[in-house]
């Protein structure tokens, strides 16, 4: 169940970081609502994880790397941001990182 409750922090990091970027950086600010009660319902979520069992490093890890991915990928088919070879090799390396650090974590 642990990971279930960490998908939904993800998801809720993910899309409340693309609200933010519709709001043009809090500019248009009937979205900031949205934006903040994105960010609540993750940090919700991930204490849920938590609870769940989920160690802390395991959960941190792959709530950030597939947040940073996820955001990256999700910005570059909204909104045309770039996504370069370089990028991509970086997420790359940040999910053989946090792949490391849930295999240690067994």
């Amino acid at each position: 169940m642990s990971w279930v409750f960490l998908a939904g922090a993800i998801a809720c990091e993910v899309a409340a970081t693309a609200v933010l970027r519709v709001s043009d950086g809090g500019r248009v600010r009937r979205w900031i609502p949205v934006v903040g009660l994105g960010y609540l319902v993750s940090f919700a979520f991930l204490s849920l994880a938590l609870r769940a069992g989920m160690p802390v490093g395991v959960a941190y890890g792959v709530w950030s790397a597939v947040g940073v991915a996820a955001t990256a990928l999700l910005a570059r088919a909204l909104f045309g941001d770039p996504l370069t070879r370089t990028m991509l090799l970086g997420v790359l390396l940040i999910a053989a990182g946090v792949l490391l650090v849930e295999l240690g974590a067994h």
